[in-house]
């Protein structure tokens, strides 16, 4: 079973809370592959710095224990949660889990706002052109439609 998480970072070293987010995953699952790094304009609360964001293809069959492993990976990277969509030194989240479609208000699945957000589509597509969000479609079609500007490739 794959689970797709994206993880991304504004406050701090942004590439190595991305790196040990993706190495504390990596410590406990098997990782299929990982995106390229995108730099991208922050969503929602905007007064705040840039973001840098991948995606990761992580080989499990157990979406509850990605997400135990997510908020631990948040914490110690040093992430509060002070207000939505603010800054934070690291966010995961679990995205889609091998066409799992739940309510649950712990885990929604798929994430209730992927579908709309470029900087999970175009990195995940970079890694898997053929993939689909359950219940929405092709990430290739949701990538074409989804507001893009503030999205470019991180050189860093």
């Amino acid at each position: 079973m794959s689970t797709v998480v994206s993880l991304g970072s504004n406050l701090g070293d942004r590439s190595t809370n991305l790196l040990v987010g993706l190495q504390l995953l990596a410590a406990q699952f098997a990782v299929r592959a990982v995106s390229p790094v995108y730099e991208t304009a922050p969503v929602g609360v905007v007064d705040q710095p840039p973001f840098l964001n991948c995606v990761a293809i992580l080989e499990t069959d157990d979406v509850a224990e990605v997400l135990e492993a997510a908020q631990r990976g948040e914490q110690t990277r040093g992430r509060l949660r002070r207000s939505r969509w603010g800054p934070r030194t690291l966010d995961v989240d679990v995205v889609s889990a091998d066409g799992v479609v739940s309510a649950d208000p712990r885990l929604t699945l798929p994430h209730p706002r992927a579908h709309d957000r470029a900087f999970v589509l175009v990195p995940w597509l970079d890694i898997d052109p053929d993939a689909v969000l359950p219940t929405y479609g092709p990430v290739r079609l949701l990538a074409e439609r989804s507001d893009r500007s503030g999205l470019q490739r991180w050189r860093g």
